[in-house]
């Protein structure tokens, strides 16, 4: 294959669901239930999720979004005016609206150019008395240096929430993403992650307390839950709404998606696993830099694969882009820093000079196709791409 034959080829997009037989089955005897709001199978799905992550003494709450999941999480934790959060500029608004939801305010640091994960220095140094709370964002699917961070939430008294949205299944220090000593860890399950419910994820902490808000919070703020009143067999219509909560719960025809795909998600990450491998073998040559590795023995849930044109690379990361979709391969930019979006750069005066590592990477990297139903194949083809696109 060469590149001038890639054109005729059908378009290889930068991300696609893998949807069984299994999950059709499920959400169709959902549909035939007569119960397609949350209720048994989102109850379900949440008791497979912390069997999955196999500790016993976490809990698991399914919600419409990750993003419905942070801000939960952060309110749970009295977040709100006056009070600062830290998070990394290196990541999707999402990260950083839902302080803004809460009255309080951001605070952008930079990333470490070796991981492109939240620079634990740059946190230290940006801990003010106003500081409550550490959002690290796992980015691209690999884990961020939490014993170092959590060592320092310990010694500041700081609070710390993982956007794990990445991150399943992700290992740090051995231990899966989701288990570690943050006071809560969200995951997503929007349609390109490792694992899918169309729209949804799930919030797991370890402490009841916060447990029991977040569960009030994320259905209007009622003292019952809807599905146990409704499903009652004798009377049990009272409720009371102890707080002004959220509409942020998860349908069990989504959970039904849910519960098979995560049977699925270390057959998905084994095969993800697999395509880094032959892409890293394939890009050897060319001047890329390619993805960070974790640690030995920690797991990698490679939910992106992104690559970095070298300072040598000839022509411009968009040039690069735009040939790599006039050949039929589709890929994606992952992220525009929030330092460069007009809400955040107006409100707290950001410049780029202040933000170097994600500011430089920015300008280079590109994330390529990468999910499960991909083949060597195309792997093959998204590199011989590349090199025809690098060689202009």
């Amino acid at each position: 294959m060469n590149s001038a034959a890639l054109p005729f080829l059908p378009f290889l997009p930068f991300a696609l669901p893998e949807i069984g037989q299994d999950e059709i089955d499920e959400v169709v005897d959902t549909l035939r239930s007569g119960w397609v709001t949350t209720g048994p199978k989102a109850k379900r799905f949440e008791a497979d999720f912390s069997a999955f992550l196999g500790d016993a003494g976490l809990h698991s709450m399914a919600v419409n979004s990750a993003t419905a999941g942070l801000h939960l999480a952060l309110e749970a934790l009295g977040i709100g005016p006056g009070d600062e959060v830290i998070t990394t500029t290196h990541t999707f608004t999402a990260t950083a609206e839902v302080v803004r939801y809460l009255g309080a305010d951001v605070v952008l640091v930079d990333i470490d150019p070796a991981t492109l994960c939240i620079d634990v220095a740059a946190v230290e140094a940006a801990i003010t008395p106003r500081t409550r709370a550490i959002v690290p964002v796992h980015y691209a699917g690999l884990a961020a240096d939490m014993q170092s961070l959590l060592a320092l939430a310990r010694a500041r008294g700081l609070k710390v929430v993982e956007d794990a949205a990445h991150a399943l299944p992700t290992t740090c220090g051995g231990q899966l993403v989701g288990t570690l000593a943050s006071d809560v860890t969200v995951f997503s399950f929007y349609a390109n992650k490792t694992i899918t419910t169309g729209e949804g994820g799930m919030v797991v902490t370890h402490d009841a307390a916060l447990a029991r808000r977040i569960k009030v919070m994320r259905l209007h703020g009622m003292s019952r839950d809807a599905f146990d009143r409704f499903t009652a067999t004798v009377p049990s219509w009272y409720y009371e709404i102890v707080a002004p909560g959220f509409k942020y719960n998860l349908t069990d025809i989504a959970a039904a998606i849910g519960i098979h795909q995560l049977k699925r998600a270390h057959a998905f990450q084994a095969q993800r696993e697999r395509l880094a491998a032959a892409y890293d073998a394939a890009l050897a040559g060319l001047p890329l830099l390619l993805p960070p590795k974790p640690q030995p023995g920690d797991m990698h849930s490679w939910h992106l694969y992104v690559v970095r044109l070298t300072d040598a690379t000839p022509g411009a990361r968009d040039a690069f882009i735009e040939r790599l979709f006039a050949a039929g391969i589709g890929c994606s930019v992952h992220y525009i820093p929030l330092h460069l979006q007009p809400y955040w750069r107006d409100r707290y005066q950001l410049r780029a000079e202040a933000f170097p590592h994600s500011q430089h990477a920015f300008e280079r990297l590109v994330s390529l196709p990468m999910y499960s139903r991909m083949t060597l194949a195309d792997v093959e083809r998204v590199a011989q791409a590349a090199a025809g696109a690098l060689r202009h």
